[in-house]
């Protein structure tokens, strides 16, 4: 229903931040991470997620449009919530999410705040199986981008799983990658990237 709100920020608590926009104020649950990049009393664009419960609506908002995806991604897991993902997401930048699934790495996740380790072993397990789910039928990962040479190398194949975990398919990252060091961090390959396709 709503993809953005931009407005002046003008207020903001531990966990959420205030747009007006058109003297309506927006009242945006959000995380750590959204609330160091804003500031009080200047313009402020956040990308926001609508809740809809029985007895509640909602609102999620966001600095940028890859931490909103990455919320998305964490509450289509069974049993996590918008609160879990706020948590994680206040923890960790998405990039360091995507590593962290790409990597089984169960006790990153639960450094959030509220999440233990059976939901980030849940968090790991259902978003690698949708990864390995939406590349199965595509051939290798070679096939599917056709640039075999330029993504075997260094650590892009890691940070191409770990992009497949923020949805990105291979064949749409790879011709960023391939024009990177593939000896930079996988982070480090991860967020380039994201800016790159930000851009597009």
């Amino acid at each position: 229903m709503f993809y953005s709100v931009r407005g002046r920020l003008i207020h903001t608590t531990p966990s959420t931040a205030v747009v007006e926009c058109g003297g309506v104020g927006y009242n945006c649950q959000t995380t750590i991470n959204t609330l160091k990049q804003i500031k009080p009393n200047t313009e402020v664009t956040l990308y926001t997620y609508l809740n809809v419960r029985e007895d509640a609506m909602e609102l999620f908002g966001f600095a940028t449009a890859t931490e909103l995806e990455t919320f998305k991604t964490l509450i289509s897991v069974s049993g996590v919530g918008p609160k879990a993902g706020l948590a994680v997401l206040s923890e960790l930048s998405p990039e360091q999410v995507a590593m962290a699934i790409a990597s089984n790495d169960v006790k990153t996740i639960t450094r959030a705040q509220g999440v233990g380790k059976k939901t980030a072993q849940r968090i790991i397990l259902e978003l690698k199986d949708k990864l390995a789910k939406s590349m199965s039928g595509s051939g290798s990962m070679e096939a599917v981008t056709g640039s075999a040479a330029a993504v075997a190398s260094g650590n892009v194949p890691k940070a191409i799983e770990a992009l497949g975990v923020l949805g990105y398919e291979p064949s749409e990252v790879t011709p960023v990658l391939s024009q990177l060091d593939s000896s930079l961090p996988v982070e480090q390959l991860i967020a380039m990237t994201l800016r790159e396709m930000g851009r597009k």
